[in-house]
C-alpha cells in the first residue's frame, strides 16, 4: 500500500486483483481507496485495479484550499497510468474520469462513469430538474459559512449518502464526514459549472473511449438526467441501470455491478 508524491501532492494508493487488464478506480467525495473493496473483489480475477485516496480523503495529504480540486484530481490520476487502462469513477471520481477522457483521451481503454455527478449537464439538458438540485448544495454552503461543520455533513449524506440516517451512523464515520464536508464546496464549479469547460462544442462529442453510464434503479431523478445527456454527447456510450440499486451501488450492489462492467470491458 504505497505513499509517494503524485501530481505534487502526497498520495497514498492501494491495489487490487490478479488479473491481466490495468484499471484505475477513482472513489466518490467523502470516502476513501478501500470503497472499492466489495466490487474490487468481484472484478479480482480479471483486472488488475489501482485505487488511490482523492486529496483530503483516506490516507492522501490534505488539499491545501487553493488548487483547483477537480484538476487536481484529474492530474493524480493520470500520473498512475503508464499504459492504455480502464477507468472506473464513481460520483465525483466519475466526472474526474470523465475529464481525463476528454484532456487525454489516448490514456484510456475504456471508460466507466457510475452515478457521476456532472450537474451542469443537467444545466443545459434539464434547467427544470437543476433547479432542484442547486438547493442542496446552497444549504451545504450556507451551513459552511455559518461554520456548523456538522449540519453541512448531515446535509450532505442525507442525499448523497448510503441510505442509513445521521444518527445510525457511527461517531467515527461521521466525524470523518464533518472532517472532509468543505471539500464539498470546491467540486461546485466543476460540477455545476462545468469550470472545466467539458460542455463546450466538441468536448465531450471527440471523446471515442468506449464508455459505460451507470446509475441504479432507485438513485435521485436527476442522476438518468445526467446520463442521457452524457449519452447523447458520448458517441460510444452504453447505459446500464441496476436494479434496486441507488447512490452508493459500488457498495450495496458490488455483485451486480462487476457484472455489468466486466460484460461491457469483454466487448471492447
Amino acid at each position: 500500500m504505497p505513499y509517494d508524491l503524485r501530481a505534487g501532492h502526497q498520495t497514498y494508493w492501494r491495489r487490487f486483483g490478479i488479473g491481466s487488464r490495468p484499471t484505475i478506480l477513482l472513489h466518490c467525495s467523502l470516502a476513501h481507496s478501500g470503497a472499492w473493496v466489495g466490487l474490487a473483489e468481484e472484478m479480482s480475477p480479471d483486472l488488475r485495479m489501482t485505487a488511490f485516496d482523492l486529496p483530503g480523503h483516506g490516507r492522501s495529504a490534505d488539499w491545501d484550499g487553493v488548487a483547483d480540486y477537480q484538476y487536481l484530481s484529474t492530474q493524480i490520476a493520470a500520473s498512475f497510468i503508464t499504459e492504455p487502462v480502464d477507468l472506473i469513477g464513481h460520483s465525483f471520481g466519475a466526472t474526474v474520469a470523465l475529464r481525463l477522457a476528454a484532456e487525454q483521451p489516448q490514456k484510456l481503454r475504456s471508460l466507466t462513469l457510475i452515478e457521476p455527478v456532472f450537474f451542469a449537464v443537467a444545466a443545459q439538458d434539464a434547467p427544470e430538474m437543476f433547479s432542484l438540485a442547486q438547493p442542496h448544495m446552497d444549504a451545504v454552503k450556507h451551513a459552511l459559512a455559518q461554520g456548523d461543520r456538522l449540519e453541512a455533513a448531515r446535509i450532505f449524506v442525507g442525499v448523497w449518502g448510503d441510505g442509513r440516517a445521521w444518527d445510525d451512523l457511527s461517531d467515527r464515520y461521521k466525524d470523518g464526514l464533518v472532517r472532509r464536508i468543505h471539500i464539498i464546496e470546491a467540486t461546485e464549479g466543476a460540477l455545476y459549472h462545468d469550470t472545466a469547460r467539458l460542455l463546450a462544442a466538441g468536448g465531450l462529442e471527440g471523446i471515442n473511449t468506449p464508455t459505460l453510464l451507470m446509475h441504479g434503479a432507485r438513485s435521485e431523478p436527476i442522476i438518468p438526467i445526467i446520463n442521457t445527456g452524457l449519452a447523447q454527447r458520448l458517441r460510444h456510450s452504453t447505459t446500464v441501470e441496476i436494479a434496486g440499486a441507488s447512490h452508493m451501488m459500488p457498495l450495496s450492489h458490488p455483485y451486480d455491478c462487476a457484472r455489468e462492467i466486466l460484460k461491457f470491458m469483454d466487448c471492447v
